[in-house]
């Protein structure tokens, strides 16, 4: 084959090779970017929805062998106290769940389609969850961090999830204030070890630097507070 010849052939299959590596890329989303992209579309369509509250009173007979009839969950940090969280937060931890955004074994299973079918059942339960009074009195930690605690929220946790852990319901924020200590210990060390998918890289970030000490005394002070909106 004249040398021509074969450069120009060679140049033709480097140039379908680009092209199939084009289209791979177009093709092949990462799954992270588009269970993101997925979870964001669901929170959108839920959020949009007017809920039904009487349909999430009898949606929530399926979480109350978990977290209780009136959403306190357990001392023991294994559930949460849900009741009285933000509609907004509360909705988006389940599209998260929903989504492998958040891992955990009993709520992947509960909030699968096969038990919320849809926008409007995610919507419903939500909502019931927020209209719940928040439990009191959460467990408490033993109270030897609590300075070191105190003084780590306000200077790092205080300006986003407020002065009273109260968080937001517009900016999706959790009301961290009042959950029982074990509980927020887990959460601030699951996110510290990368364990939190939906988790910021700047919040990330900032609990990683946490000593134990500080952790321990975070949660012991945020159990104690009860937030006000």
């Amino acid at each position: 084959m004249p040398r021509k010849v074969y450069l120009m052939y060679l140049q033709k299959i480097r140039m379908s090779m680009v092209g199939a590596a084009a289209v791979l890329c177009l093709v092949s989303v990462p799954p992270s970017i588009a269970a993101d992209g997925a979870a964001a579309k669901e929170f959108q369509a839920a959020v949009a929805l007017t809920p039904d509250p009487a349909n999430g009173v009898r949606l929530y007979e399926t979480c109350r062998a978990c977290h209780n009839a009136d959403g306190s969950g357990t001392v023991d940090g294994n559930v949460a106290a849900i009741a009285g969280q933000h509609y907004r937060v509360v909705l988006q931890q389940l599209v998260d769940f929903r989504h492998d955004r958040r891992w955990d074994i009993r709520m992947e299973h509960f909030v699968d389609k096969h038990h919320l079918t849809s926008a409007q059942e995610l919507a419903d339960v939500a909502a019931h969850v927020a209209s719940l009074p928040r439990p009191w009195p959460p467990s408490f930690g033993d109270g030897n961090d609590l300075q070191a605690g105190s003084r780590a929220y306000l200077a790092r946790c205080a300006g986003c999830h407020g002065a009273t852990g109260q968080g937001s319901n517009a900016s999706k924020t959790p009301r961290i204030a009042g959950q029982h200590f074990a509980y927020t210990v887990r959460q601030i060390q699951d996110a510290a070890d990368g364990r939190r998918p939906n988790m910021t890289g700047t919040h990330t970030r900032i609990v990683s630097q946490l000593s134990f000490e500080e952790i321990n005394g975070m949660a012991d002070y945020l159990s104690r507070l009860a937030s006000r909106d």
